[in-house]
């Protein structure tokens, strides 16, 4: 009888998303070590005689020119294929946009396998980044299982669900980040170095692609709540308990006028632009400016830096379960902001490996702004306009990329010779005023607290 049940029991965890979520980042992060490497060998003896660089200076220039590239494809050429899967999502296909990115995940490993096989150009990357973002991409991939993870709960553990799963993206990410350095190192007389890596890749991309094609199963959590309903979580007053603010909170929001919903709506994708654009500046740079002096790193020392980086998914995972027990969502959104804000401030000034190690334990809460306005989000509009809305914010973040890529990689370039930490300084600006809107949402959700109090007496 146990053995049956045992079977029964794995066959159910299989069926759920979240063998694809661990599938996905472990083949991910191996991709991103061995595209690193890749690039930094291939750019070693770049040159730019017109610009009078040295030798270290053209090879970061040639390594972020490629990258601003590369991002600007990713972020650029999804777009329309994204809008168009997540349709087809909301009509009832909730496989499509997760299966169909990650056939272009497949497809670009492949591309640097190739790359990396046959002494292709670096630019035959770009060909691979066209193909993924046809297949929709990030864009499409992690709205629809934001979106199979918050139908499968209820309003009120929205923002849990959505957190854990963020909690087994970041932990998948951790180990392979941690093993990919030492897997690029693996090589004999006929395998360069990095084949062996990227093979076992995209075969864990290859594995979830089939587990999203046929294992997965769509479930959908009959919500209590009035379908056009739109909770916020209110700041929590110390003169009400935890439940009762947000069993009011939520009163309150089904009343709301819907303008007032709306205006929320644009805080928060304005709070998430900002914020997405200075997390998204610097993590680009911080790729290129480990790879120069005085840091330099080598494989295995840039994998446990991206380790490092997936780290911060598991603390900000702790930092809801103990935050979210006395403080509202909107204070969560600004306690990550803060956390990101003084880690990447002190990363203009690392100079050893130490310290960025450091000045990444400064991060520690970076990670919980994103997923908790998506679920606030969520939680703005009816079930069956989720993914087109998550995808909305997503585009939204793409589009913010098409303008902060370029402008972080020339900032950089031209910053690199006087004070190459500059964009981090800069990216930490950019978030403190994306705490503005936040707190603008905090105002605001205090004032409809205060009207439905007035109304009900």
């Amino acid at each position: 009888m146990v053995t049956p049940n045992l079977c029964q029991t794995a066959f159910a965890v299989l069926r759920r998303i979240e063998p694809a979520i661990v599938l996905e980042q472990l083949g991910s992060s191996l991709f991103t070590t061995a595209l690193q490497m890749v690039v930094k060998d291939r750019c070693v003896n770049a040159t730019y005689p017109d610009a009078h660089l040295s030798r270290e200076a053209s090879q970061q220039r040639a390594i972020s020119d490629f990258y601003m590239t590369y991002n600007l494809m990713l972020h650029l050429v999804p777009i329309l294929p994204a809008l168009l899967l997540a349709r087809i999502g909301d009509r009832g296909w909730r496989r499509v946009p997760i299966a169909v990115p990650l056939c272009g995940y497949v497809l670009s490993s492949l591309t640097l396998l190739l790359v990396v096989i046959f002494r292709l150009p670096l630019g035959v990357m770009f060909g691979g980044a066209v193909v993924y973002g046809l297949s929709g991409g990030f864009g499409a991939y992690w709205p629809g299982v934001m979106t199979l993870a918050a139908l499968s709960s209820t309003a009120t553990d929205r923002s849990k669900v959505i957190m854990r799963v963020e909690l087994l993206y970041g932990t998948a990410g951790l180990v392979g980040s941690l093993a990919s350095g030492h897997l690029f190192l693996l090589y004999s007389s006929s395998l360069a170095n990095g084949t062996i890596l990227i093979t076992v890749g995209a075969l864990l991309q290859l594995l979830c692609l089939m587990h999203s094609i046929f294992l997965l199963q769509v479930k959908h959590h009959p919500n209590k709540e009035p379908e056009d309903a739109s909770p916020l979580l209110p700041d929590n007053s110390s003169e009400v308990p935890v439940e009762a603010s947000v069993e009011a909170s939520v009163e309150a929001s089904v009343e709301a006028p819907a303008e007032r919903n709306r205006v929320n709506i644009v805080l928060l994708v304005v709070a998430a632009v900002l914020y997405g654009s200075a997390v998204g500046g610097a993590v680009e740079m911080m790729e290129v400016f480990v790879l120069k002096e005085p840091l330099n790193w080598s494989a295995t020392q840039v994998g446990y830096g991206h380790a490092a980086g997936c780290t911060i998914f598991l603390t900000s995972f702790l930092g809801v379960m103990v935050f979210r027990r006395c403080v509202s969502d909107v204070t969560l959104i600004l306690i990550g902001m803060l956390s990101f804000a003084s880690g990447i401030y002190f990363m203009s000034f690392v100079r050893t490996t130490s310290m960025f190690y450091l000045a990444r334990s400064l991060n520690l809460f970076a990670l919980i702004p994103m997923p908790t306005i998506r679920s606030l989000l969520s939680q703005q509009v009816p079930a069956s306009s989720c993914g087109t809305t998550l995808t909305y914010l997503q585009l939204a973040l793409k589009f913010s990329g098409l303008a902060y890529i370029p402008a972080f990689t020339k900032i950089y370039q031209r910053t690199l010779d006087w004070f190459p930490g500059f964009v981090f300084t800069l990216s930490s600006i950019i978030t403190v005023l994306g705490m503005i809107p936040i707190s603008i949402v905090s105002w605001r959700s205090r004032q409809m607290r205060q009207y439905t109090r007035i109304q009900a007496e």
